[in-house]
């Protein structure tokens, strides 16, 4: 079938609109037309780090539409159903099996590599093939070829324009202070970065009651939409003291949970000091390749630094959770989300990168 996307066509590249030829899907896999598309920083950094040889390429993976067609192996889906799609697992593996999906043994194949695990790719430009199958979507495009692992159906009664960003940014978040951290609510919280996915994690720790939540963020306007949770923010910018020595004065000592999502060295360095004698620092951005940590500060304190994926989230579990959480109110999100048409989407981009919207969502 014939359709439109937003291809890169070089690595770093802009984003260009194409029409291209798309497989009908096969007997494991779902054709969702997109109706929304969140734009998350990954889709932004993946094409600058993908060679040539991988191009053009199609980006997205924060799809939610509805399902057109299915293949004769898929279970538990429909057409008609509406759909969040999020990232890929192969479900065998032994963190698979484990329910550690996110550390799945084939997430390469699955999600980066632009093709089929049969090395096949689903899209084509004339004679020219087009990488897609990015986190087992490529959903910057009118229609996304997905599967029965990462698709989740909700209720077709909801937005799905708001709920975009659930199938990484928001679960990322969340799925951190939820899965990792598991805060008391008398233990504080640091959050340096208030974008998409530190707020989602701010949202959910307010959500289960966690009493004080600190964002460090140097934007205004991010610090006032922390505020609105509740928050107590520092400006990095400002003040006599270092940061990791005001959120201490705040906490008591130190706090023992932070989360880094700005993947800037220097802040990842602040965040590490910023815990008290165990804490624990969960940095979640993707960009610079090493950190510098306090080896001293490491050694004398038994502090954790860690990674997650996805917040340690299973989305066919962990989506539902949040929605559920959302209908319940201890999810406040919607305000985060500002929706573009989607040929605006350079305007999108632009104003992502900018840190004039937190959350941008194409929609059709």
């Amino acid at each position: 079938m014939r359709t439109t996307v937003a291809l890169v066509e070089e690595p770093g590249g802009p984003f260009t609109f194409a029409d291209v030829e798309l497989d009908e899907p096969r007997a494991d896999e779902v054709l969702v037309r997109v109706v929304a598309t969140g734009i998350c920083h990954t889709d932004l950094t993946v094409p600058t780090m993908l060679p040539a040889e991988m191009m053009p390429t199609v980006m997205g993976h924060e799809g939610t539409g509805v399902v057109e067609a299915v293949g004769p192996e898929v279970e538990g889906i429909a057409v008609g159903d509406h759909v969040v799609m999020s990232f890929r697992s192969c479900r065998a593996c032994p963190p698979c099996r484990a329910g550690d999906v996110g550390y799945c043994e084939q997430t390469l194949l699955l999600n980066y590599m632009g093709m089929r695990p049969d090395g096949s790719t689903s899209m084509r430009r004339g004679d020219q093939q087009v990488f897609g199958n990015f986190f087992g979507q490529s959903s910057l495009a009118r229609h996304a070829l997905a599967y029965a692992d990462n698709c989740v159906v909700v209720d077709p009664a909801l937005d799905l324009s708001l709920l975009a960003p659930f199938g990484c940014g928001f679960q990322t978040g969340a799925g951190t202070v939820l899965n990792v951290l598991d805060p008391a609510p008398e233990e504080p919280i640091v959050v340096f970065g208030a974008g998409a996915v530190g707020l989602a994690a701010v949202a959910a720790a307010r959500g289960i009651g966690v009493e004080s939540v600190i964002v460090v963020d140097p934007l205004a306007e991010r610090r006032r939409v922390a505020e609105g949770y509740g928050a107590t923010t520092l400006d990095p910018t400002e003040g006599d003291q270092p940061v990791e020595q005001r959120v201490k004065d705040l906490t008591g000592g130190g706090a023992p949970y932070a989360i880094d999502t700005t993947a800037l060295p220097a802040v990842v360095l602040q965040a590490q000091r910023s815990l008290r004698s165990r804490g624990l620092l969960v940095p979640l951005g993707l960009g610079a390749p090493e950190y510098t940590i306090d080896a001293i500060d490491l050694l004398q304190s038994g502090k954790v630094i860690r990674s997650s994926i996805e917040g340690e989230s299973d989305p066919l579990t962990m989506i539902p959770r949040l929605v559920q959480m959302r209908a319940q109110g201890a999810f406040d999100v919607d305000h985060l989300v500002t929706t573009y048409p989607f040929e605006r989407l350079a305007d999108a981009v632009a104003d992502a990168t900018a840190g004039k919207v937190v959350k941008p969502v194409l929609v059709w």
